[in-house]
Protein backbone atom coordinates (compact mmCIF):
# COMPACT_ATOMS: atom_id res chain seq x y z
CA UNK A 1 0.00 0.00 0.00
CA UNK A 2 1.37 3.38 -1.02
CA UNK A 3 2.34 5.79 1.75
CA UNK A 4 2.02 9.42 0.60
CA UNK A 5 4.54 12.05 1.78
CA UNK A 6 2.82 15.19 3.12
CA UNK A 7 3.70 18.47 4.80
CA UNK A 8 2.00 19.31 8.05
CA UNK A 9 1.60 22.16 10.49
CA UNK A 10 0.88 22.08 14.21
CA UNK A 11 -2.34 23.89 15.13
CA UNK A 12 -1.60 26.69 17.61
CA UNK A 13 -3.36 29.61 19.25
CA UNK A 14 -2.80 32.84 17.32
CA UNK A 15 -4.13 36.38 17.47
CA UNK A 16 -7.31 36.65 15.41
CA UNK A 17 -9.48 39.68 14.78
CA UNK A 18 -13.03 38.63 14.00
CA UNK A 19 -14.86 40.73 11.44
CA UNK A 20 -18.49 41.70 10.92
CA UNK A 21 -19.88 42.03 7.39
CA UNK A 22 -22.62 44.53 6.57
CA UNK A 23 -23.87 46.89 3.86
CA UNK A 24 -22.61 50.48 3.70
CA UNK A 25 -23.91 53.59 1.95
CA UNK A 26 -21.58 56.48 1.26
CA UNK A 27 -22.61 60.00 2.13
CA UNK A 28 -20.78 63.22 1.34
CA UNK A 29 -19.48 65.00 4.42
CA UNK A 30 -21.00 68.21 3.04
CA UNK A 31 -24.19 68.00 1.02
CA UNK A 32 -26.73 70.82 0.70
CA UNK A 33 -30.20 70.77 -0.83
CA UNK A 34 -30.54 74.07 -2.71
CA UNK A 35 -33.88 75.86 -2.75
CA UNK A 36 -34.80 79.45 -3.53
CA UNK A 37 -36.33 81.38 -0.63
CA UNK A 38 -38.45 83.36 -3.06
CA UNK A 39 -40.57 82.27 -6.01
CA UNK A 40 -40.65 83.53 -9.58
CA UNK A 41 -39.42 82.89 -13.10
CA UNK A 42 -35.78 81.86 -13.59
CA UNK A 43 -34.17 84.64 -15.61
CA UNK A 44 -30.61 83.27 -15.62
CA UNK A 45 -29.34 79.79 -14.82
CA UNK A 46 -25.58 80.13 -14.53
CA UNK A 47 -24.51 76.54 -13.76
CA UNK A 48 -24.99 73.03 -15.15
CA UNK A 49 -24.91 69.56 -13.65
CA UNK A 50 -21.37 68.57 -12.69
CA UNK A 51 -20.03 72.13 -12.45
CA UNK A 52 -17.65 72.77 -9.56
CA UNK A 53 -18.59 75.98 -7.73
CA UNK A 54 -17.14 78.07 -4.93
CA UNK A 55 -18.91 79.32 -1.84
CA UNK A 56 -20.76 82.57 -2.60
CA UNK A 57 -20.82 81.98 -6.38
CA UNK A 58 -24.00 83.16 -8.12
CA UNK A 59 -25.99 80.15 -9.36
CA UNK A 60 -29.25 81.62 -10.67
CA UNK A 61 -31.19 84.86 -10.89
CA UNK A 62 -34.97 85.13 -10.73
CA UNK A 63 -36.99 87.71 -12.64
CA UNK A 64 -37.28 90.73 -10.31
CA UNK A 65 -39.63 92.95 -12.33
CA UNK A 66 -42.84 92.11 -10.48
CA UNK A 67 -41.19 92.04 -7.09
CA UNK A 68 -39.53 95.43 -7.63
CA UNK A 69 -42.96 96.86 -8.52
CA UNK A 70 -44.42 95.40 -5.31
CA UNK A 71 -41.57 96.89 -3.28
CA UNK A 72 -42.14 100.31 -4.87
CA UNK A 73 -45.87 100.11 -4.11
CA UNK A 74 -45.24 99.10 -0.50
CA UNK A 75 -42.72 101.91 -0.06
CA UNK A 76 -45.23 104.46 -1.33
CA UNK A 77 -47.90 103.03 0.97
CA UNK A 78 -45.53 103.24 3.93
CA UNK A 79 -44.64 106.86 3.18
CA UNK A 80 -48.34 107.79 2.96
CA UNK A 81 -49.12 106.15 6.30
CA UNK A 82 -46.04 107.74 7.85
CA UNK A 83 -47.26 111.21 6.77
CA UNK A 84 -50.76 110.47 8.14
CA UNK A 85 -49.28 109.39 11.44
CA UNK A 86 -47.08 112.50 11.68
CA UNK A 87 -50.05 114.74 10.79
CA UNK A 88 -52.26 113.28 13.51
CA UNK A 89 -49.38 113.41 15.96
CA UNK A 90 -49.26 117.20 15.38
CA UNK A 91 -53.05 117.51 15.64
CA UNK A 92 -53.02 115.73 18.99
CA UNK A 93 -50.50 118.27 20.30
CA UNK A 94 -52.87 121.06 19.16
CA UNK A 95 -55.87 119.35 20.74
CA UNK A 96 -57.58 118.93 17.34
CA UNK A 97 -57.48 115.08 17.33
CA UNK A 98 -57.67 112.28 19.86
CA UNK A 99 -54.77 110.09 20.98
CA UNK A 100 -56.77 107.03 19.89
CA UNK A 101 -56.86 108.27 16.27
CA UNK A 102 -53.12 108.97 16.39
CA UNK A 103 -52.39 105.45 17.70
CA UNK A 104 -54.44 103.88 14.91
CA UNK A 105 -52.41 105.75 12.27
CA UNK A 106 -49.21 104.82 14.07
CA UNK A 107 -50.09 101.10 13.94
CA UNK A 108 -50.94 101.35 10.26
CA UNK A 109 -47.59 103.03 9.58
CA UNK A 110 -45.66 100.31 11.50
CA UNK A 111 -47.51 97.52 9.65
CA UNK A 112 -46.68 99.10 6.27
CA UNK A 113 -43.04 99.52 7.26
CA UNK A 114 -42.70 95.85 8.31
CA UNK A 115 -44.38 94.67 5.10
CA UNK A 116 -41.85 96.69 3.09
CA UNK A 117 -38.91 95.24 5.04
CA UNK A 118 -40.16 91.70 4.45
CA UNK A 119 -40.65 92.24 0.72
CA UNK A 120 -37.23 93.88 0.40
CA UNK A 121 -35.76 90.74 2.02
CA UNK A 122 -37.50 88.66 -0.64
CA UNK A 123 -35.86 90.86 -3.25
CA UNK A 124 -32.46 89.98 -1.82
CA UNK A 125 -33.32 86.28 -2.08
CA UNK A 126 -33.84 86.53 -5.84
CA UNK A 127 -30.12 85.77 -6.26
CA UNK A 128 -29.30 82.19 -5.28
CA UNK A 129 -25.66 81.70 -4.29
CA UNK A 130 -23.67 78.61 -3.34
CA UNK A 131 -23.50 78.18 0.45
CA UNK A 132 -20.49 75.82 0.22
CA UNK A 133 -17.77 74.73 -2.18
CA UNK A 134 -18.95 71.71 -4.11
CA UNK A 135 -20.21 70.08 -7.29
CA UNK A 136 -23.67 70.75 -8.73
CA UNK A 137 -25.90 67.69 -8.80
CA UNK A 138 -28.89 66.96 -11.03
CA UNK A 139 -30.75 70.18 -11.91
CA UNK A 140 -34.51 69.89 -11.67
CA UNK A 141 -35.14 73.23 -13.47
CA UNK A 142 -34.08 75.24 -16.51
CA UNK A 143 -34.08 78.90 -17.50
CA UNK A 144 -37.63 80.19 -17.93
CA UNK A 145 -39.20 77.84 -15.38
CA UNK A 146 -41.39 79.32 -12.66
CA UNK A 147 -40.47 78.07 -9.20
CA UNK A 148 -42.15 78.29 -5.81
CA UNK A 149 -40.51 79.46 -2.56
CA UNK A 150 -38.72 76.53 -0.92
CA UNK A 151 -38.73 74.36 -4.06
CA UNK A 152 -35.60 72.17 -4.20
CA UNK A 153 -33.67 72.94 -7.38
CA UNK A 154 -30.51 70.85 -7.05
CA UNK A 155 -27.90 69.87 -4.50
CA UNK A 156 -24.27 70.71 -3.86
CA UNK A 157 -21.97 68.03 -2.54
CA UNK A 158 -18.31 67.30 -1.93
CA UNK A 159 -17.12 63.76 -2.66
CA UNK A 160 -13.62 64.51 -1.37
CA UNK A 161 -14.67 63.74 2.21
CA UNK A 162 -17.02 60.79 2.58
CA UNK A 163 -18.72 59.09 5.47
CA UNK A 164 -19.99 55.52 5.38
CA UNK A 165 -23.35 54.67 6.95
CA UNK A 166 -23.16 50.98 7.86
CA UNK A 167 -26.31 49.03 8.73
CA UNK A 168 -25.30 46.62 11.49
CA UNK A 169 -27.77 43.97 12.73
CA UNK A 170 -29.03 44.83 16.19
CA UNK A 171 -27.89 41.45 17.55
CA UNK A 172 -24.28 42.44 16.81
CA UNK A 173 -24.53 46.01 18.15
CA UNK A 174 -22.81 45.23 21.45
CA UNK A 175 -19.65 44.15 19.63
CA UNK A 176 -19.19 47.37 17.67
CA UNK A 177 -17.52 50.41 19.21
CA UNK A 178 -15.81 53.64 18.04
CA UNK A 179 -12.26 53.26 16.79
CA UNK A 180 -12.66 49.84 15.18
CA UNK A 181 -11.26 49.53 11.66
CA UNK A 182 -13.61 49.56 8.68
CA UNK A 183 -12.92 48.25 5.19
CA UNK A 184 -15.20 48.92 2.21
CA UNK A 185 -15.03 46.25 -0.47
CA UNK A 186 -15.82 46.30 -4.21
CA UNK A 187 -18.36 43.96 -5.73
CA UNK A 188 -18.19 40.31 -4.70
CA UNK A 189 -14.41 40.28 -4.27
CA UNK A 190 -12.07 41.49 -1.56
CA UNK A 191 -10.68 44.50 -3.46
CA UNK A 192 -10.59 47.38 -0.93
CA UNK A 193 -12.32 50.61 -1.98
CA UNK A 194 -11.77 52.61 1.20
CA UNK A 195 -10.52 52.29 4.75
CA UNK A 196 -11.54 54.08 7.91
CA UNK A 197 -12.65 53.83 11.53
CA UNK A 198 -15.98 53.72 13.31
CA UNK A 199 -16.72 57.28 14.43
CA UNK A 200 -20.20 57.00 15.98
CA UNK A 201 -22.97 54.52 16.73
CA UNK A 202 -26.69 55.33 16.76
CA UNK A 203 -28.08 54.54 20.23
CA UNK A 204 -31.44 53.49 18.77
CA UNK A 205 -32.41 50.45 16.71
CA UNK A 206 -34.56 50.88 13.61
CA UNK A 207 -37.88 49.22 14.46
CA UNK A 208 -38.56 48.40 10.81
CA UNK A 209 -35.22 46.82 9.80
CA UNK A 210 -33.75 45.94 13.24
CA UNK A 211 -30.38 47.49 12.41
CA UNK A 212 -28.31 50.23 13.99
CA UNK A 213 -26.65 52.98 11.98
CA UNK A 214 -22.88 52.93 12.43
CA UNK A 215 -20.93 55.80 10.87
CA UNK A 216 -17.31 55.79 9.81
CA UNK A 217 -15.13 58.39 8.11
CA UNK A 218 -13.37 56.70 5.23
CA UNK A 219 -10.49 57.43 2.87
CA UNK A 220 -10.59 56.05 -0.71
CA UNK A 221 -7.77 53.68 -1.64
CA UNK A 222 -7.65 55.05 -5.20
CA UNK A 223 -8.83 51.78 -6.76
CA UNK A 224 -12.00 53.48 -8.05
CA UNK A 225 -13.67 56.88 -7.57
CA UNK A 226 -16.24 56.97 -4.79
CA UNK A 227 -19.46 58.98 -4.86
CA UNK A 228 -22.14 59.97 -2.41
CA UNK A 229 -25.00 57.47 -2.47
CA UNK A 230 -22.79 54.57 -3.57
CA UNK A 231 -23.36 51.26 -1.79
CA UNK A 232 -20.75 48.64 -1.03
CA UNK A 233 -19.95 45.77 1.31
CA UNK A 234 -18.36 46.76 4.60
CA UNK A 235 -16.21 44.76 6.98
CA UNK A 236 -15.78 45.94 10.57
CA UNK A 237 -12.81 44.48 12.46
CA UNK A 238 -14.04 43.55 15.94
CA UNK A 239 -11.85 43.19 19.01
CA UNK A 240 -9.01 40.68 18.59
CA UNK A 241 -8.77 37.41 20.51
CA UNK A 242 -6.77 34.18 20.58
CA UNK A 243 -7.96 31.34 18.33
CA UNK A 244 -6.67 28.16 16.75
CA UNK A 245 -5.64 28.96 13.18
CA UNK A 246 -5.17 26.69 10.16
CA UNK A 247 -3.84 27.69 6.70
CA UNK A 248 -6.43 27.76 3.90
CA UNK A 249 -4.43 25.03 2.09
CA UNK A 250 -5.36 22.61 4.88
CA UNK A 251 -9.10 23.03 4.34
CA UNK A 252 -11.31 21.04 1.99
CA UNK A 253 -15.07 21.21 1.55
CA UNK A 254 -17.63 18.53 0.84
CA UNK A 255 -21.38 19.13 0.61
CA UNK A 256 -21.02 22.47 2.40
CA UNK A 257 -19.00 21.05 5.31
CA UNK A 258 -15.39 22.06 5.96
CA UNK A 259 -12.78 19.43 6.77
CA UNK A 260 -9.09 19.28 7.66
CA UNK A 261 -6.96 16.13 7.56
CA UNK A 262 -5.15 15.45 10.83
CA UNK A 263 -2.17 13.10 10.99
CA UNK A 264 -3.00 10.37 13.51
CA UNK A 265 -2.24 6.85 14.65
CA UNK A 266 -4.07 3.67 13.75
CA UNK A 267 -5.71 3.68 17.18
CA UNK A 268 -7.05 7.21 16.56
CA UNK A 269 -8.33 6.18 13.12
CA UNK A 270 -10.11 3.16 14.61
CA UNK A 271 -12.17 5.53 16.78
CA UNK A 272 -13.66 7.15 13.65
CA UNK A 273 -13.18 4.61 10.83
CA UNK A 274 -16.07 5.71 8.63
CA UNK A 275 -16.00 3.60 5.43
CA UNK A 276 -12.30 2.71 5.77
CA UNK A 277 -11.34 -0.99 5.61
CA UNK A 278 -9.10 -1.35 8.64
CA UNK A 279 -7.83 -4.87 7.91
CA UNK A 280 -5.19 -3.94 5.31
CA UNK A 281 -4.12 -0.94 7.39
CA UNK A 282 -3.44 -3.11 10.45
CA UNK A 283 -0.85 -5.04 8.45
CA UNK A 284 1.26 -1.92 7.80
CA UNK A 285 4.45 -1.37 9.84
CA UNK A 286 3.93 -0.19 13.41
CA UNK A 287 4.14 3.57 13.77
CA UNK A 288 2.50 4.22 10.37
CA UNK A 289 0.52 7.48 10.36
CA UNK A 290 -2.85 8.04 8.71
CA UNK A 291 -4.90 10.99 7.43
CA UNK A 292 -7.97 11.43 9.61
CA UNK A 293 -10.56 13.65 7.95
CA UNK A 294 -11.97 15.88 10.67
CA UNK A 295 -15.05 18.13 10.31
CA UNK A 296 -14.46 21.69 11.58
CA UNK A 297 -16.36 24.91 11.97
CA UNK A 298 -14.35 27.89 10.68
CA UNK A 299 -14.50 31.65 10.92
CA UNK A 300 -13.88 34.04 7.99
CA UNK A 301 -10.58 33.85 6.12
CA UNK A 302 -7.96 36.37 7.25
CA UNK A 303 -4.43 36.58 5.87
CA UNK A 304 -4.80 33.15 4.22
CA UNK A 305 -5.77 31.51 7.51
CA UNK A 306 -9.03 30.34 9.02
CA UNK A 307 -9.86 30.51 12.73
CA UNK A 308 -11.13 27.16 14.00
CA UNK A 309 -14.27 27.70 16.02
CA UNK A 310 -14.95 24.00 16.67
CA UNK A 311 -13.46 20.59 15.76
CA UNK A 312 -9.72 20.74 16.61
CA UNK A 313 -7.56 20.74 19.70
CA UNK A 314 -4.26 22.65 20.12
CA UNK A 315 -1.23 20.68 18.96
CA UNK A 316 -3.02 18.69 16.25
CA UNK A 317 -0.81 18.19 13.13
CA UNK A 318 -2.86 19.07 10.04
CA UNK A 319 -1.88 18.27 6.47
CA UNK A 320 -1.16 21.48 4.54
CA UNK A 321 0.18 20.20 1.22
CA UNK A 322 0.75 16.98 -0.67
CA UNK A 323 -2.66 15.72 0.34
CA UNK A 324 -4.69 16.60 -2.76
CA UNK A 325 -5.66 12.97 -3.44
CA UNK A 326 -5.59 11.81 0.17
CA UNK A 327 -8.75 10.31 1.58
CA UNK A 328 -9.83 9.49 5.10
CA UNK A 329 -7.60 6.67 6.32
CA UNK A 330 -4.85 7.11 3.70
CA UNK A 331 -1.37 6.18 5.02
CA UNK A 332 0.86 9.26 5.06
CA UNK A 333 4.44 10.14 5.90
CA UNK A 334 4.92 13.65 7.34
CA UNK A 335 7.97 15.17 5.65
CA UNK A 336 8.07 18.44 7.59
CA UNK A 337 6.25 19.78 10.61
CA UNK A 338 6.03 23.51 11.34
Amino acid sequence: MRITPVQTEIVRQQEWSESLSAVASLEADQEVQLAAQAGGRIEQLLVAQGDRVRRGQLLLVLDQTQLRAEVASLRAQMETRKLNFQRFQQLVRQGAASALQRDEFREAYIAAREALVAREADLAFKDLRAPIDGVVGDLAVKAGDVIQPGQVLTRLLRNERLEARIDVPAVAAARVRPGQSVLLLAGLGDRPLATGQVSSIDPAVSSASQVIAVRARVQPTGVAPLRSGQRSRARIALDGREALMVPFTAVSRLAGQSFVSVVGTLAELERTPGQVRLGPLRRLPPGTRFAIQTPVQLGPLQNNRYPVLRGLEPGAPVITSGGLNIRHGSPVKPESIR
